[in-house]
């Protein structure tokens, strides 16, 4: 049986654009600050990486939102993301310093970086999770028997949603080290940084294995959004479903509160709105202050997405629907009969002030 005595520390890799630090980097980063502090015996630390141009200056951000040491690789060749590149740097960087487990955002960036990272070193990777933990007293069913799990292996439990989001489930990599894993944005908590905390800043120098690139990036075009990105929205009204005859209503709802319509995958499907309002597994990761979620039935789907909000409140014909389970006030009746209501005493409350 494998064991890693010389692997240790959870390291999360800090994605930057023009030495900007992403956010999920620092949710990671929080999170593995949680992970850390709730295994002392561990002794390990939490560690930033940082790849770019000029971002040295960025690492006291990083040990201010947790970490304990941040290893920074700045070099003119990872200005812009470059799969070659920063496959190499990362490669070298875990060769040489040998992380327990390494976290990466759930990016455009990070999937493609994570997976290739992953085949190089011949280390196990679980794409999208929605939670991870440090296991403890583990043991695994094998053809053998019965495996255990030394705790001082830190053995990361990756929880990830399966056949198509209605199941749940905990995957592991007992063999290999680092153990790694992508999460996507907004799934963890934002710790309030500190800008008082102090670290230890390492810089670390790759040995180019290819100084010529072999993807020439002659010019880059800013992406164009459309429309608003809901998972920067305070107040989200979810529309499933059931609310395909009441969408009128539900955008009446979300202009009142000053909030933006989202949806669920059955919704997008149907096509009564849009992709880039989808809520989900497949669509997008959201933390509003208040989400209503208006005809939709609680797939576990749809929830994997919005879940950590704030506050639910769940409007639902089928009394025994799912989604009552995780509302934390229900309204059992069609969107049609509930938010006329809704919005009436909105609109009577406002006009009161």
């Amino acid at each position: 049986m494998a064991t890693f005595p010389d692997y240790k520390d959870i390291y999360v890799f800090v994605e930057q654009k023009n030495s900007q630090p992403a956010e999920v980097g620092y949710e990671l980063i929080s999170k593995a600050r949680e992970l850390v502090d709730g295994s002392p015996e561990l002794g390990y630390k939490v560690v930033g990486v940082l790849l770019g141009e000029n971002v040295k200056e960025k690492a006291k951000d990083v040990i201010a939102h947790g970490a304990d040491k941040v290893i920074v690789i700045d070099d003119p060749k990872l200005k812009d993301y470059s799969t070659q590149f920063y496959t190499d740097a990362l490669t070298q960087l875990i060769e040489e310093f040998k992380p327990s487990s390494l976290l990466t955002g759930a990016t455009v960036l990070g999937r493609d970086l994570a997976p290739r990272v992953a085949a190089r070193i011949n280390a196990g990777l679980t794409a999208d999770a929605t939670a991870i933990e440090i296991g403890k007293d583990v043991k695994l069913n094998s053809r053998n028997g019965v495996r255990e799990i030394p705790n001082e292996d830190a053995l990361l439990l990756v929880t990830r949603p399966t056949f198509g989001g209605n199941l749940f489930g905990t995957i592991v990599c007992p063999d290999t080290r680092p153990q790694m894993a992508t999460i996507r944005p907004k799934v963890f908590d934002l710790a309030k940084p500190d800008p008082n905390r102090t670290g230890e800043v390492v810089e670390f120098a790759p040995k180019w294995t290819e100084e010529t690139p072999l993807v020439v990036v002659e010019g880059i075009l800013p992406k164009e959004v459309a429309g608003v990105d809901i998972t920067k929205c305070d107040i989200l009204v979810g529309a499933g479903r059931g609310a395909e005859g009441a969408l009128d209503l539900v955008e009446e709802l979300a202009s009142l509160l000053g909030g933006e319509v989202a949806a669920t995958r059955a919704a997008v499907e149907d096509g009564f709105i849009a992709k880039e309002r989808q809520v989900g597994q497949t669509g997008k990761t959201v933390r509003p202050s208040l989400y209503i979620a208006c005809g939709i039935s609680g797939a576990v789907q749809h929830v994997a997405g919005m879940e950590k909000s704030d506050y639910i409140i769940a409007i639902n014909r089928d009394p025994e629907a799912e989604i009552f389970k995780i509302a934390n006030q229900g309204y059992v009746g069609t969107v049609e009969s509930v938010l006329p209501a809704l919005i009436a005493e909105i609109k009577n409350i406002k006009a009161s002030r």
